[in-house]
């Protein structure tokens, strides 16, 4: 792989800072708090150097969304019928790892508070996080049905019900609960469930992709004991 020039190296490390920094003063005061400001001092950046970057809030706040949309559909890039229950294993704990971070949850949590007083701060939330991560599943299903390894009438159905599924729940109790986040075991509890219950209901052959299901969660454990 070819090595990128130092200046476009120094670029993507520069927007990479900008981002963490944004995630940083949104999940700290929420979206109508956090101000171009703030976030260029958080960056460690001059006002002008970040509307270089970033022409609006409103653009910084759609990029930042977008780069943890990816991290959380980097298993759904390459899809293939033989990896589906190990594809659907990995993006399961990326969604997870990504989702569950008390930043985002504080996020989540002040997108909310907002939203009554100010509709268009969760609209914005909505198109630039959950719907575009719905829309990236959605694909991926239609794949691998395509591809005769999924069977399902309504492809926005079926991509809600695996979310749902794996991590509905100690989500819901992380944002309630910010001083009782599930620790790894409960969330691996959910998971290897929620992917049962989904594969059960949508696999075009069931036992082999539950007896796959039930190695990779072996193999899982055995490197958790180890470790």
């Amino acid at each position: 792989m070819t090595e990128l020039p130092k200046r476009q190296r120094n670029k993507q490390a520069k927007e990479k800072r900008i981002l963490e920094a944004a995630l940083k003063i949104f999940a700290d005061l929420g979206y109508s708090g956090a101000t171009m400001d703030a976030i260029a001092e958080a960056a460690n950046l001059s006002k002008p150097t970040l509307y270089q970057y970033f022409e609006s809030k409103e653009i910084l706040f759609t990029a930042m969304m977008a780069a943890k949309k990816g991290d959380m559909l980097v298993a759904f890039e390459h899809p293939r019928a033989e990896a589906l229950v190990k594809q659907l294993h990995s993006f399961a704990w990326e969604y997870a790892d990504t989702i569950m971070r008390r930043d985002l949850l504080s996020l989540a949590r002040l997108i909310i508070g907002e939203a009554q007083r100010f509709p268009s701060v969760g609209r914005a939330y909505q198109a630039s996080g959950p719907d575009q991560v719905l829309k990236g599943i959605i694909a991926y299903l239609e794949t691998q049905r395509s591809m005769g390894r999924l069977e399902f009438c309504d492809s926005e159905l079926a991509a809600q019900d695996l979310w749902g599924l794996i991590l509905s729940g100690p989500r819901n109790q992380a944002l309630h609960q910010p001083d009782a986040l599930p620790d790894r075991a409960t969330l691996e509890r959910y998971i290897n469930n929620g992917l049962m219950v989904f594969l059960k209901a949508y696999s075009t052959d069931v036992a082999r992709d539950l007896s796959k299901l039930a190695t990779i969660i072996e193999k899982q454990e055995t490197l958790e004991t180890r470790n």
